[in-house]
Order: C-alpha cells, then sequence, then structure tokens
C-alpha cells in the first residue's frame, strides 16, 4: 500500500464521522407552539398623554435584577429547597425581568396623575426611582402554586430609599405550560398592583 492510499484511509473516519453528524445531533431546537408574555389587567386610556411639569411627578422604573434562574426565557419549577428544573413547553416571549417592569410600568401609567418612564432612554430628571429584585416568578410542584416574588427599592428626589417585599401566590395550578402562564400573569398583575399602591401611597 502507498504512502497516499494510507493517507486517504486515515481520512476516511473523519469523513464517516462529519457525514453522520446530521443524524445524530440537532442544529436548532423545535420551536414552541406559544409563547407566554404578562398582560396588565390596567391599562391606561388610549391617547392619554402626561407630560412632566412642576407639580407632576416623573417615575423612573430602572432595570430590575433578577437571580440567574429567572434569567432565561424558561419557567423555574421548584422541585425540593435544593432542587430546580424548568416546566416542560413553557418559554417567555422576552425574560422575565423585562416582562414584569413593563408590566409595572403599565399599572403605574394607569393610575394617572405622573410622567412613568418603564425603559432606558432618560429623558426627563425623575422624582421618584423604583428598582429591585424579581426573586420569584415560577411554579412550585410541592404545593401546585405559583409564586411573584419582588423586593421593591423606592427613591425619591430627596435620596431617601425605601424598600419593601412584595408576594403574591396561587394555589391549585396543573403543572401545564399555559395554566401556569395564566396563573403567573394574575399573581404578577397583583404584585404590580400592590407596588403601584405603595409607590403612589408613599408619594
Amino acid at each position: 500500500m502507498t504512502k497516499i492510499d494510507r493517507a486517504m484511509l486515515r481520512k476516511w473516519p473523519v469523513v464517516i464521522a462529519v457525514l453522520a453528524l446530521p443524524g445524530c445531533i440537532s442544529l436548532g431546537g423545535t420551536p414552541p407552539d406559544s409563547l407566554l408574555t404578562l398582560s396588565s389587567e390596567v391599562r391606561a386610556p388610549a391617547g392619554a398623554g402626561v407630560a412632566a411639569g412642576p407639580d407632576r411627578p416623573v417615575i423612573a422604573i430602572l432595570s430590575i435584577d433578577t437571580p440567574a434562574k429567572l434569567d432565561v426565557l424558561r419557567v423555574p419549577v421548584a422541585v425540593s429547597d435544593t432542587e430546580l428544573a424548568y416546566l416542560q413547553d413553557a418559554f417567555w416571549v422576552e425574560k422575565p425581568a423585562r416582562l414584569f417592569r413593563s408590566l409595572l410600568g403599565e399599572t403605574l401609567r394607569a393610575r394617572g396623575g405622573a410622567l412613568v418612564l418603564a425603559n432606558d432612554e432618560t429623558i426627563a430628571l425623575p422624582t421618584l426611582s423604583l428598582r429591585g429584585s424579581l426573586i420569584d416568578m415560577g411554579y412550585d410542584a410541592r404545593a401546585s402554586a405559583v409564586v411573584v416574588r419582588f423586593d421593591a427599592i423606592r427613591i425619591d428626589e430627596a435620596g431617601t430609599t425605601s424598600t419593601r417585599r412584595f408576594e403574591a401566590r396561587e394555589t391549585g395550578v396543573p403543572a401545564d405550560a399555559r395554566a401556569v402562564g395564566a396563573a403567573i400573569n394574575r399573581a404578577a398583575n397583583s404584585v404590580a398592583g400592590d407596588v403601584a399602591d405603595w409607590v403612589v401611597g408613599e408619594g
């Protein structure tokens, strides 16, 4: 056997392995049938506008922090105190922090009386800033419940800082993507409403 023949034989296993790859791995997963989102139960009326002014507060909702389990497009499932999984077929359209921030903005905007900024563009100096950590927004398999938990931080124009933890829970929810998504939306709206009451009430 010539040196050229030996070299060709040595290359064949590599070629065969490369040809076999498409049948063994998937370069892209099957897209989900639907995506979950958060929808505000209260909305500012169409055409309603608010301008900043001396007697008009400007509320800026800053970026919201999350633990690693929520920094994904999946719905976390607490299996035990030390074990975490993700709910099958449940995918968010955006990461939970952005969805919850938008929900807070719409909830506060619907209360009226303030210019609410819920994006990263600063167009006015806020008289009040709201930020915090979204600790939980998922499913507890042990209790068949959804949990939304938010640690809010409120900073007023004078620099005074106050904090409060808000939580909403809904039990009796089956481990189904659609049912869990709807229950999380209700719980998130409950938390957003409580946060808005606190912010407006403290203002």
